[in-house]
């Protein structure tokens, strides 16, 4: 699947209506897990694809959270996003703000990924080296079944990605761990750049 955006270009896009940092971070490290994803499940020739959808997955989320995933397919379409790009970002919201259900394998991983990144995220912040580079599964486990940590991540939504996937729950979160740590340097390095 091809996409006419770069990086560069996609990642202009997301920052002309995303100021806020944590939002920045947040669409760079979906994409750097989308990229890794790609690879892992035999998509490597579409992994700038995967990339780009995960970079942009939450561009009217900052300006319009009350629309989002509606707004999006305004603010993409304007910017010439072909419908496959549109669909992806859409259907991560599915059954929360949108009705366009994940179809292929990407967006399956990207609804699947998108939350429970913000999980692991939190839980890195967490640990003595504030990486995901020493996590495991057991204590995000822990974190996870701690309603009240990080209460703003739906384990509703990770649990159903899983079942999309056909993929356990541990399964989800080994392989959603590794491609975080694929992306933290990079993502880190990248923020630094902007002077985020």
């Amino acid at each position: 699947m091809e996409t006419h955006f770069t990086h560069a270009s996609a990642l202009e896009l997301l920052m002309k209506y995303n100021k806020e940092p944590f939002h920045i971070q947040h669409g760079l490290t979906v994409e750097g897990c989308m990229r890794w994803f790609a690879q892992e499940l035999g998509y490597g020739s579409d992994q700038d694809f995967w990339g780009i959808c995960g970079l942009l997955h939450d561009i009217d989320f900052e300006l319009y959270p009350e629309e989002h995933c509606k707004k999006a397919v305004e603010l993409l379409t304007k910017a010439g996003a072909q419908p496959e790009v549109i669909h992806a970002v859409c259907s991560h919201g599915y059954g929360i703000c949108s009705d366009a259900e994940p179809e292929h394998e990407m967006e399956k991983v990207l609804f699947a990924v998108d939350e429970l990144t913000g999980l692991i995220g939190a839980a890195a912040k967490m640990r003595p080296s504030k990486s995901v580079m020493d996590m495991e599964v057991k204590s995000l486990k822990k974190k996870f079944k701690d309603k009240r940590f990080a209460a703003g991540c739906s384990r509703e939504i990770i649990e159903t990605g899983a079942q999309r996937l056909n993929w356990t729950l541990e399964e989800l979160m080994d392989k959603t761990i590794l491609a975080m740590r694929s992306c933290e340097t990079s993502v880190a390095k990248e923020m630094e750049g902007m002077g985020l």
